[in-house]
């Protein structure tokens, strides 16, 4: 058996490092409406002081804990706060943040629920909570990853277990040598993550049928290939530049019609099926086969934290199942079983902390308030002369100073300047900022 952990219990300063550092972050959260949202050049060349050989006696925790708040926190950008607009960064709700501080603490391996049933059980709250608010079956099977790129790759590597399966090709003990293969469709705006999900998984990120989109990236109908049962179709919901949802309540019918698997990249814009006023947006991806979202984006839960969702709880779990002499599964669900990683932080409890902070109620608030910011802003950046290239339909502005040239000039002064930050694009051939 494994040796029982070497660290004492902690000591009266060990202790007084926690307070200090609950006090430190503190401040830093009270502190970042007075400051630069991006930290200034001379911050940035202070953390040098943080490098150096590792010594070899080893320093009090207060000496710690102080160097990396006076080195650290000024090189942070400043992402709580209202004046950060950059990557569909969300802030972190404070029970959320408090959750953290008390999961840090308990120093959970939320993989098995053996090795933590709080965990495992909070977990599954959490999950559930996730697929109401998102109007996705009750009974479809789920997993807490890092973000929206592994939750892609758990959905459509469950696509690729199925579809192969169907093919009469075990692909996870035979892998993708002389594999049947696989057609994989995707929108010319595909996200990053999409792309590099599949690469990991051996379906290319480059070998797969791009359709054309409209002026808002959507994915048109008319130039859809013609599916079969061996081909995915991935759809967004919610471009990650100007916010638009494919149609998937014409596309999704008729790629199952087809027999294809058909998985949604919803990192942020899934969560618009949690408002009224927002949810026709999501109508019709409730059909899909598999879903990935954030919950680290629009329900404010700190990082990392995304969720994958697959229709067919039986093959997420197929896929995902790890098997182990050591390992002693009881009847209910199993985190790890649900999840490329093994080993993990209990994550579950900050998003289970952000949901309960906000009720229902809440989340759509937010969602609505978020919506709302972003139409003012479009309103009144095109009232100063300046062009919007979107249609707002959710929390995601795309703006045109001019030439591409004075756009990138704009965005660059935009964050010396500190005041705010946004970042820049590239949206059909013109240089544009991005509010979100």
């Amino acid at each position: 058996m494994p040796a029982p952990h070497t660290t004492a219990p902690f000591t009266a300063p060990d202790i007084e490092a926690l307070r200090q550092a609950a006090q430190r972050a503190v401040a830093y959260l009270q502190g970042v409406n007075a400051r630069s949202v991006a930290p200034t050049a001379g911050a940035v060349r202070a953390l040098d002081q943080l490098a150096g050989p590792l010594p070899a006696a080893g320093a009090d925790p207060l000496a710690v804990i102080e160097l990396l708040d006076r080195v650290g926190s000024p090189a942070t950008i400043v992402n709580a706060g209202g004046r950060y607009f950059g990557f569909v960064n969300g802030g972190s709700l404070p029970a959320a943040v408090a959750a953290a501080w008390l999961v840090n603490t308990w120093d959970q391996n939320g993989g098995l629920r053996v090795m933590s049933p709080a965990a495992a059980a909070i977990e599954d709250i959490a999950l559930g909570w996730v697929k109401e608010l998102l109007g996705l079956p009750a009974d479809c099977g789920a997993g807490l990853v890092t973000g929206g790129t592994m939750a892609n790759l758990t959905g459509l590597a469950a696509a690729r277990h199925v579809l192969l399966q169907r093919a009469g090709w075990d692909v996870d003990n035979d892998g993708l040598f002389g594999a049947p293969p696989l057609q994989v469709v995707v929108g010319d705006d595909v996200h990053a993550s999409v792309l590099k999900a599949l690469g990991l998984l051996g379906l290319g990120r480059s070998r797969l049928i791009r359709v054309a989109v409209d002026a808002q990236g959507r994915m048109r109908p008319e130039r859809l290939p013609a599916l079969n049962d061996r081909s995915i179709l991935c759809l967004q919901a919610g471009n990650v530049a100007s916010g638009a949802f494919d149609p998937a309540a014409e596309l999704i019918p008729a790629a199952h019609a087809a027999g294809a698997w058909v998985h949604v990249d919803g990192a942020f814009g899934l969560w618009a099926a949690a408002s009224a006023r927002h949810r026709h947006l999501t109508r019709g991806f409730e059909q899909a086969d598999s879903w990935a979202t954030d919950a680290h984006k629009w329900a404010n839960v700190g990082y990392d934290c995304g969720v994958s969702l697959v229709r067919d709880a039986t093959a997420l779990r197929a896929v995902m199942a790890i098997f182990a002499p050591y390992v002693m599964p009881g009847t209910l669900r199993e985190p790890h079983h649900h999840t490329p990683e093994m080993s993990r932080r209990a994550r579950g409890v900050e998003l289970w902390a952000a949901l309960r902070s906000l009720g229902r109620d809440g989340i759509e608030a937010l969602v609505d308030r978020t919506c709302a910011h972003a139409r003012r802003f479009a309103e009144g950046v095109r009232a100063a002369g300046f062009e919007i290239l979107n249609e707002v339909v959710i929390n995601q502005v795309l703006v045109s100073f001019g030439s591409s040239e004075k756009t990138r000039s704009v965005i660059e002064r935009l964050q010396l300047d500190g005041a705010c930050w946004c970042g820049g694009t590239e949206w059909q051939g013109r240089a544009a900022t991005r509010r979100e």
